[in-house]
């Protein structure tokens, strides 16, 4: 599947799609080489497609562009292709993606609301699966007693989106 790399102001991203939405979406990166790095150890290899007008492609780059000027943005107009995951992984992201701009959600709560409510390190295992973060906000997602739990992109990472979406980092969690 083409991967696409383009430089934003938070720095170089990659992104993969497919037929059914967004495959794969790295973290800001300081180059262009490190973005697809990152978008090989997500599984997308070979040939680099350029930016293109396609609407999904406009749509996915303004909105990365709106959420790291730290502006509330909305993802759920960008589909995701769910293709690989299991069934609980795809019904834990999909909640994951329910969680709104500036909040947090602990592991117990997605576990009960997936209706898994003793399966929290089973979340914290499916969580570790995402591809798309940031479409899928699994850094939303913290221990219970407000400690901010594991994140693919390190705990640094997770704590400055926190920030950026206007929290005290990993404060806001309600368990």
């Amino acid at each position: 599947m083409p991967a696409v790399v383009v430089r934003l102001q938070a720095g170089w991203i990659g992104f993969a799609r497919t037929e059914s939405g967004l495959r794969a979406l790295t973290f800001p990166q300081a180059g262009a080489e490190a973005a697809r790095a990152q978008l090989a150890s997500l599984g997308v290899t070979g040939e680099e497609a350029v930016l293109s007008p396609e609407p999904l492609d406009r749509l996915l780059t303004d909105r990365l562009e709106t959420y790291f000027s730290g502006r509330a943005v909305d993802f759920d107009l960008i589909p995701v292709d769910w293709s690989g995951y299991t069934p609980f992984q795809r019904a834990v992201l999909e909640a994951v993606r329910e969680v709104p701009w500036g909040e947090t959600r602990t592991y117990g709560e997605l576990a009960r609301l997936v209706g898994r409510p003793r399966a929290s390190r089973a979340v914290g295992n499916a969580l570790g699966t995402n591809r798309t973060p940031l479409v899928v906000p699994c850094h939303r997602i913290i221990r219970a007693g407000g400690a901010l739990g594991g994140f693919g992109g390190g705990p640094e990472l997770k704590d400055r989106l926190l920030r950026l979406e206007g929290g005290d980092s990993a404060l806001h969690g309600t368990e």
